[in-house]
């Protein structure tokens, strides 16, 4: 969500939007809209200490607030998103909000989003997904269920 100076890759959106299900995993509360609250719940799933800092989460309320009203609704947030580059390249370098979606959801930080990685997440982000679903989930991202899914499958998923 925050500005990276890099040359933003455009993605088209319809009323259909791909990104309702990554907003309703950061709407952690499911009001929906992101606070500040949601965002510290998100990231607090992250192994590293820095995208927890308040000046940061600050910013990225600021950045997609085009209301100003202190929260992020969905329109705000799939706008943010379709100017948000996006790498599928695996170099480990700033690859936006999906990249901290996925490293959310790999709890085990291997690199790969296994059935476990992602029937926990759901359950956790209370999204009712069933055994069936997960699988459908794998196979549309390219993964099996024995090596998981990678950052290129995970956008699959969420058809980015």
């Amino acid at each position: 969500m925050c500005p990276s100076g890099r040359i933003a890759i455009p993605i088209t959106t319809t009323a259909n939007s791909d990104f309702r299900p990554a907003f309703e995993i950061i709407d952690t509360d499911h009001d929906g809209k992101i606070s500040s609250d949601d965002l510290r719940a998100f990231y607090a799933g992250i192994p590293s200490g820095e995208n927890n800092d308040e000046t940061m989460i600050g910013t990225m309320i600021s950045v997609a607030d085009a209301n100003k009203d202190g929260f992020v609704e969905f329109d705000e947030f799939e706008k943010v998103l379709e100017t948000t580059p996006f790498s599928r390249s695996g170099n480990g370098g700033d690859d936006g909000l999906m990249k901290d979606v996925f490293k959310v959801m790999d709890k085990d930080g291997d690199g790969r989003l296994s059935y476990g990685d992602l029937k926990s997440y759901m359950d956790s982000a209370g999204l009712a997904v069933t055994d069936d679903e997960i699988k459908s989930m794998i196979r549309l991202a390219g993964g099996d269920l024995n090596d998981g899914v990678s950052f290129d499958g995970l956008l699959k998923i969420f058809g980015c």
